[in-house]
């Protein structure tokens, strides 16, 4: 339900008037002049149908309020963000990149949008033939997307721009061209994970990358997959950032008949929602490709909800954004669809496959194998215990096979679900010990607490 309410601004709130007449209004608010005294001789089949009738009349009367309303607020809060921005700069020509350029370029045919690439081949064919011919290829790009292989072409005169490196290559690449950027360039951040070694999320690499602390910074995250954006079906998202206004701007920006944007200020539970929900797209793959059943899919995920919770929120995120689009709404997406690459490395662990043998046939980044470790790593630092994400860490380690995985998980402790006292107690139990690659098992007590 709080992924459905979040596709949509807070609605004013309808109260029904009171009525002084004699009889009192039925239950769906109907006028008083259409409800029968008690004595009154009625036909068996009058009553229902007079019921449904009125049940439908406040049905209309309730959504033409809505749209009513949706109009009056887009007319008093237009913006001129998309008519003042000149130019956008797309860093990365992977599928989301992709994706997001030709969102945006479609909103404004005189907009530049340039997309910075590595790949001379890549850039021909989307400048000369307006394909781009690694990722998405059967679809048309718009023809005010250019594409580039020199940053400071790209970044010359930028408004906005785009993040869509993968995490693990984010800071090498952006010291490499931080000589280019503009101090008060917005950086939209489309990678979801944690770097590696350092634990770091993306709105602490790229000030740090840069040498600018004071980057504006803005996170773009929510179930979204590039393919159903290029095919422009409706897709909601959520935009992040301690700056309201720059939110507020970008949301203009992004915003259109076939997505819709919401704000948020909640920087870290985006940002943490969206690199955690990977491994649990992993852990959810594995479920399937062993065949263990629905009932299993059910308890892993919502165990891993859990877990995503437990760290999160120690980490000062808001519960609210755990439930939302960028929470609960990206780990549905990314956990249930065969089109996540995360969840489809799972399948094929479950399957029996070799991960070496997974990530040589893949073209395309699986964020959740190498923000794994760091998973574990940010959760020993919370002093956070998270048993089916440890589990996936130890799977990718090849220190554990998904079978004995699964029993391991099995057989933790029967806890009582919901109770605080619990979660102290299992938490500070002994036996859970980290090493440099991971977490061993041992004997342990791990709180279960399906959400």
């Amino acid at each position: 339900m709080a992924a459905a309410a979040a596709f949509l601004p807070p609605a004013p709130i309808f109260r029904p008037r009171t009525t002084t007449a004699r009889h009192r209004a039925s239950p769906i608010c109907a006028a008083a002049s259409d409800v029968p005294p008690p004595d009154a001789e009625t036909d068996e089949g009058e009553a229902p149908r007079s019921g449904r009738k009125d049940r439908r009349r406040v049905v209309r009367i309730a959504w033409e309020k809505l749209v009513r309303w949706s109009r009056s607020w887009r007319s008093r809060n237009r913006s001129d963000v998309l008519e003042t921005t000149r130019k956008v700069v797309v860093l990365g020509g992977g599928s989301f990149g992709t994706a997001m350029a030709a969102q945006v370029a479609a909103k404004k045919p005189d907009l530049e949008v340039a997309m910075l690439l590595r790949d001379d081949l890549v850039c021909r064919s989307i400048n000369h033939r307006h394909v781009n011919s690694k990722y998405l290829s059967e679809y048309s790009l718009p023809e005010n997307i250019v594409a580039t292989t020199s940053a400071s072409e790209a970044l010359a005169g930028a408004d906005f721009c785009f993040h869509a490196v993968p995490v693990q290559f984010s800071s090498s690449f952006l010291g490499s061209i931080s000589t280019y950027v503009d101090p008060k360039l917005p950086f939209i951040s489309l990678s979801k994970g944690l770097e590696l070694n350092t634990l770091r999320t993306m709105s602490q690499i790229i000030p740090l990358a840069l040498g600018n602390p004071r980057q504006p910074f803005i996170v773009l995250s929510g179930p979204s997959f590039a393919v159903e954006l290029m095919e422009k079906l409706p897709t909601a998202m959520v935009v992040a950032s301690k700056d309201k206004k720059l939110a507020s701007a970008v949301q203009q920006l992004l915003a259109s008949s076939n997505l819709r944007i919401s704000t948020s200020s909640d920087v870290t539970g985006v940002e943490i929602a969206g690199a955690l929900k990977n491994v649990l797209a992993i852990a959810a793959g594995i479920v399937e490709g062993m065949h263990l059943g629905n009932n299993c899919m059910a308890a892993l995920v919502a165990q891993g909800c859990s877990e995503i919770r437990w760290l999160a929120t120690k980490m000062g995120a808001k519960p609210t954004t755990l439930s939302g689009l960028s929470g609960s709404g990206d780990i549905m997406l990314t956990c249930f669809v065969n089109l996540s690459r995360n969840r489809n490395v799972g399948l094929r662990l479950g399957s029996g496959e070799k991960l070496d043998e997974i990530l040589d046939s893949m073209n395309q980044v699986a964020e959740g194998v190498s923000t794994a470790g760091a998973v574990i790593a940010l959760a020993q630092k919370y002093n956070v215990k998270l048993p089916v994400l440890t589990a996936v860490a130890r799977i990718i380690d090849n220190e554990l096979t998904p079978k004995r995985a699964v029993m391991e998980l099995m057989n933790l402790p029967q806890c009582h679900s919901g109770c605080p006292s619990s979660i102290r107690r299992w938490q500070g139990a002994s036996g859970f010990q980290m090493t440099p690659r991971g977490v061993t098992w041992g004997p342990m007590c791990i709180f279960w607490d399906p959400i």
